[in-house]
């Protein structure tokens, strides 16, 4: 079985708000790329990575005017995809929705939220993703009350094999310091924004050590948007966001070999699955923002990780169609998990 994770970068302009597909000239939203031409270069991505269910980060809207599930499924069916039913959880208002594109044959999925509805009063106990978390940093003194800006998507799935396992779809962010006009400004906003995500970081390990303590096989993926060294505001709270969803020295872990690379090698070549261009510097930025996690009893069943990236990733950069594509799709790439799972 092949799972992936895909943040796609304005997906939703890719559709009018009865989720049918615009294959014009007009600008997708990514820079110099059409609507059709962006199109064109997912639908090639898709079947080349030919998954039987793909995390689909920022994905088309889910409101009062637009519906995720039609829009992805019409994709899907423009492409003759296998993974053609979409299933979202709770909507959000960022445009950015977090959705699972998967084939129907292969395996079923229902979205299924844990934890208590809490109200505004919130609790320290991991609460359903759509309430609020009570937690104390320890950074002031002061007891913060958390809402996920983007509701992590929580999924009860099942092989056509009857092999039953959890998945957990994530987009963490910590948000720019938008409005901030000083350097002071700047930090303070920048500390809170950090602060939150880390929150957020904590109440998805409360939920990831639940399921760990009960031996349920878990898959955790998506855009974490942090690692290791990965901004200044680290070591002001000691850990990054990826290390607690891990569990680094706190319970079983979960693994990726990406982030292990990562967390053991701070300094020097490290895997990337996004490339950002930076105007200000006329230049690059490479990061590994994207991960498959997996419990300890999936990831001895040697699953086989893989970052679709152009540059890096011999396959994709000989095959100059793939290689094209990648790079007009979107500002990241696809990362795969090939396992062996009753099917």
């Amino acid at each position: 079985m092949r799972i992936a994770t895909y943040n796609v970068e304005w997906f939703n302009n890719l559709f009018d708000d009865d989720g049918h597909l615009l294959m014009d000239d007009g600008w997708s939203g990514r820079q110099d790329v059409t609507r059709a031409q962006q199109t064109e270069a997912l639908g090639l991505v898709f079947t080349a990575l030919d998954a039987d269910a793909v995390m689909v980060i920022e994905a088309p809207d889910h409101n009062g005017k637009r519906a995720t599930v039609p829009a992805l499924e019409e994709f899907a069916s423009a492409f003759s995809l296998r993974a053609r039913r979409a299933i979202v959880g709770f909507e959000n208002d960022t445009q950015q929705e977090i959705a699972l594109l998967y084939d129907p044959d292969a395996l079923s999925a229902r979205h299924d939220p844990l934890g208590d509805e809490t109200g505004k009063k919130g609790s320290f106990e991991a609460p359903r993703f759509d309430s609020v978390f009570r937690i104390d940093l320890d950074i002031d003194a002061t007891e913060d009350l958390v809402r996920f800006s983007k509701p992590p998507l929580e999924l009860a799935l099942e092989t056509r094999g009857g092999f039953a396992f959890r998945m957990i779809g994530v987009h963490l962010k910590s948000k720019a310091p938008h409005g901030a006009r000083s350097r002071n400004e700047i930090m303070k906003l920048s500390i809170q924004n950090r602060r939150k995500q880390l929150a957020q970081a904590i109440w998805l390990r409360q939920r990831i050590a639940e399921h760990l303590a009960q031996n349920t096989p878990l898959v955790v993926l998506g855009d974490l948007n942090d690692g290791p060294g990965l901004d200044e505001y680290e070591g002001l709270f000691g850990r990054s966001s990826v290390e607690i969803v891990m569990g680094e020295s706190d319970g079983p872990p979960l693994y990726d070999p990406h982030a292990r690379q990562a967390l053991l090698r701070r300094i020097g070549a490290r895997p990337s699955t996004a490339r950002f261009f930076l105007p200000e510097r006329n230049r690059y930025l490479q990061a590994l923002l994207d991960y498959i996690m997996v419990s300890p009893d999936l990831a001895d069943r040697k699953p086989v990780w893989r970052i679709w990236h152009p540059l890096d990733d011999p396959d994709c950069f000989k095959l100059p169609e793939l290689h094209d594509a990648l790079l007009v799709a979107s500002d990241h790439f696809p990362v795969t998990l090939d396992i062996e799972l009753p099917s």
